[in-house]
């Protein structure tokens, strides 16, 4: 019997699993479409039932691989996907809407993010955000990679406090957001959302992490997603396109990391005494 899987409460009032579903790289070959598709409906089945994408991930691909996999149980996912900063103006955030619900087989994308800051003014893309909401075409929009002077840009526009979450590189490895960026968004009720929260792969190797793994009785994926369980208002977005490391992924949400344990990670990827430069994949 698993443990429930934390909940997160979006500004709406909405909730969403702690552990969703990343696809970057998904819908790049055909030839593992199939299992792609398999792996987030295996999800879906365990509770991780937030997928995010984007229009970027294989121009367009990714999207399609997503709305194969909620075909039929659409109510059961809560989906997220971005536009290119290329095309956040006010009529190019719209349409690039448009092309990603095309993609993605569906009527109403649950959180929209800017994918990071581009060269539009930003009111422009809050302005094409809220337009969306009014036809329903979204749900709620947020930001992605934005540090804390961009968020508070962002607070002194129309409409700018209506963001919903902030999507940003967060694992063991890299904590910079712990000292200002984290806590910021704690203090103003938006969730952060964790890309590449196994450091795309390079904390699986890590030999003392594999160390308080096995005392676990886990792998050293499993403890990281344990760590960022700990984090209050965190939703990581572990991506594989396999059902197998999908499950194993599940089952982090079991483990309970001691006070002790929490210490010895604290010792091991140390966290941030001062500012940092925001890290982007």
């Amino acid at each position: 019997m698993h443990d429930p899987i934390p909940m997160i409460t979006l500004p709406d009032g909405r909730k969403v699993p702690a552990l969703g579903q990343g696809t970057w790289r998904m819908g790049e070959s055909r030839a593992r479409a199939e299992d792609e598709v398999r792996c987030l409906q295996t999800g879906l089945d365990l509770g991780m039932r937030l997928i995010d994408t984007a229009e970027m991930y294989g121009d367009g691909a990714s999207e399609r691989i997503v709305g194969e996999a909620v075909r039929g149980r659409r109510d059961e996912a809560f989906i997220v996907s971005k536009v290119l900063p290329s095309n956040a103006s006010r009529s190019g955030t719209i349409a690039a809407c448009e092309r990603s619900l095309g993609n993605l087989g569906i009527d109403c994308i649950d959180l929209y993010l800017l994918h990071w800051r581009g060269h539009y003014p930003l009111a422009d893309t809050v302005a094409a955000f809220e337009d969306l909401k009014k036809a329903g075409k979204i749900r709620a929009w947020g930001v992605s990679n934005f540090d804390v002077e961009d968020m508070e840009e962002l607070d002194a526009l129309p409409h700018g406090g209506n963001v919903a979450a902030n999507q940003v590189l967060y694992n063991l490895a890299r904590r910079g957001i712990e000292y200002d960026l984290l806590p910021r968004c704690r203090d103003h009720g938006v969730p952060v959302m964790a890309y590449s929260p196994l450091d795309e792969g390079r904390l699986l190797h890590n030999s003392e992490l594999i160390h308080i793994a096995k005392a676990h009785q886990a792998t050293p994926a499993q403890v990281a997603l344990a760590f960022l369980k700990t984090r209050s208002g965190v939703i990581a977005i572990p991506k594989t396109g396999s059902a197998e490391r999908a499950r194993e992924n599940r089952d982090a949400m079991d483990i309970h990391l001691t006070t002790e344990n929490l210490a010895e990670l604290d010792r091991l990827f140390p966290p941030p005494r001062r500012k940092m430069r925001l890290e982007v994949i």
